[in-house]
């Protein structure tokens, strides 16, 4: 048994470094609201900066930082053309219809995290028919979460941006795990610039693989963030003090080992491992649909791309899970039945060890004729 919880529910269970938590307690503050708290204008300049865009937007997290995007790029009764299993469609709570006051164009997600391009030339509406609403905006997740985190590649996003200039509407990308993507990709010499630039605005979570607390950034043009920053008021995301927050986003885009993005390889490494360990072990089988859409049976470890595992079990999901727990190793249900292991840096190479151990004792306890007998 783990001597300590391994939590791989998901990486928003991430907690701060001790250098994060020097940075918050020793941060330089202001009102925000009022402009002048010089931590979260760093924090917004230098996101800017890395992403290649004008300003930044400092926000509560990855959801109000979609919602703000929206708000500064649409219109009521417009409509967006998204993916079926996006985030934005699935789980902001319909921000999108309650708040902004528009709708979603929902798409076939593909099993690389893309939406097919002729489907989203179709996808638009006739503007000159009052029946219809008027198509106001594309947007994207990257990584893709339900295809298994899977990171979108340069050349289909300026794809997808070269479509929505031509047809004059907004592109938005929602990278809540933006950074993963970039890492995943740097072996082939692409950066956080090129993922970022055919995109209108482009939201990242701090609090997810790059570990701080609280507080996601949305960067773009500065007339963008300037409605968004409207946009954040209205949520009542306006924040006073917020540099002690910020100050942990400040060290998280450090460069180098100072920082936290270089480091979200060891993440993809830790998962690649547990996948790789888990597709020979009996019990353990193909998560399907976006995520391993050829439904071979044996779960295919070459799908890991970033920080995700998805995988099914042949046993009682709960029972499972169960199991698990009682080893101090946490996993998550997630969509279409799947199990979900998510790696961060509170994961060590050691703790991917202790959790291969687990799920094989797990699938043990659970070993159930129930499901054979089912199936047979």
């Amino acid at each position: 048994m783990a001597d300590r919880v391994i939590d791989l529910r998901s990486d928003t269970v991430s907690r701060p470094t001790a250098a994060m938590r020097r940075a918050m307690a020793e941060a330089e503050v202001g009102d925000d609201v009022l402009g002048d708290d010089p931590t979260v204008n760093a924090l917004e300049e230098r996101a800017a900066e890395l992403l290649g865009k004008e300003a930044g937007l400092f926000v509560a997290s990855g959801t109000m930082g979609n919602i703000v995007a929206q708000l500064a790029h649409l219109g009521r009764g417009q409509e967006t053309i998204a993916g079926r299993e996006h985030h934005m469609t699935l789980d902001e709570a319909s921000g999108h219809a309650v708040i902004v006051g528009t709708s979603i164009r929902a798409l076939d997600d593909r099993s690389d995290g893309t939406l097919a391009l002729d489907e989203i030339e179709a996808a638009f509406r006739n503007p000159n028919d009052p029946h219809e609403p008027i198509t106001g905006m594309i947007t994207l997740e990257n990584t893709h979460a339900h295809s298994g985190a899977q990171p979108l590649r340069p050349g289909y996003l300026q794809a997808v941006g070269d479509i929505a200039r031509a047809r004059g509407v907004a592109f938005h990308v929602d990278g809540a795990r933006f950074w993963n993507a970039v890492v995943a990709q740097r072996d082939d010499g692409i950066t956080a610039r090129d993922l970022a630039a055919p995109a209108d605005t482009v939201t990242f979570c701090l609090s997810k693989g790059l570990g701080c607390p609280v507080g996601s950034v949305v960067v773009g043009s500065k007339d963008a963030m300037w409605r968004a920053r409207r946009g954040r008021k209205l949520l009542g995301g306006g924040m006073r003090q917020a540099g002690i927050l910020a100050a942990a986003g400040l060290v998280a885009l450090q460069d180098g080992d100072a920082g936290m993005i270089d480091r979200l390889a060891d993440d993809h490494a830790n998962a690649r491992r547990l996948a790789a360990a888990m597709s020979e072990l009996d019990g353990i089988r193909s998560p399907g649909g976006l995520a391993q859409p050829d439904d071979d049976p044996v779960l295919d470890p070459g799908r890991v791309a970033t920080n995700f595992v998805l995988f099914k079990v042949d046993r009682d999901q709960a029972a499972f899970l169960a199991a698990l727990r009682a080893r101090n190793v946490l996993m998550v249900e997630y969509f279409h039945g799947q199990v979900r292991a998510a790696t961060h840096h509170d994961v060590s190479a050691a703790d991917i060890d202790t959790t291969i151990r687990a799920v094989r004792e797990a699938l043990a306890d659970t070993r159930s004729s129930s499901y054979a007998a089912a199936t047979a």
